[in-house]
């Protein structure tokens, strides 16, 4: 037959708070309370890049990170649609946003989310060969959506989101 073992006595007795002996959990001093950063907005522009055709700014730098208006396919020296199809209208949207990324000391390498608005998703293929010309690894995340229309009537806009690290 087996015998149980039962914990000793001074197991028990650890076991057991001793009245007065508890200590109180330790005060966690209070944060101070913050404040809001005040980021300093400035506006980017180039004339390497379409004006901006609405009351928007071609881009607006917010501390380190750099926010690109979207782009469609406006050749800027004559403001007029490029023609070709996607095939042209996707890099003159790069060249668009590259022009505006240069202005402000930005590069595609600092590109960290894209989002990009096409008419036809059957067109996905050739936007995303061309468009992968100028990013590189580690890609930008993105978005990629069918709209029913954009202006000018433009196949495909652009937008990015660019960060060169803490100021």
């Amino acid at each position: 037959m087996t015998q149980k073992k039962t914990p000793g006595l001074a197991l028990l007795l650890l076991l057991i708070p001793v009245a007065g002996c508890e200590s109180p959990p330790p005060e966690i001093p209070e944060a101070p309370p913050t404040q809001p950063v005040a980021v300093e907005r400035v506006e980017v522009s180039t004339p390497d890049a379409p004006e901006a055709i609405g009351p928007y700014s071609q881009a607006v730098l917010a501390g380190s990170t750099l926010y690109l208006a979207g782009q469609i396919a406006l050749d800027p020296a004559t403001g007029e649609m490029v023609q070709g199809g996607i095939e042209a209208e996707t890099h003159q949207v790069m060249a668009n946003l590259g022009a505006v990324l240069e202005a402000a000391g930005f590069s595609f390498d600092d590109v960290v989310q894209s989002q990009v608005f096409l008419t036809d998703l059957d067109e996905f293929q050739t936007m995303n060969g061309i468009y992968g010309q100028y990013l590189s690894d580690p890609y930008p995340a993105r978005a990629t959506v069918q709209v029913a229309a954009l202006p000018r009537g433009a196949r495909v806009e652009i937008q990015l989101v660019a960060w060169q690290g803490d100021p």
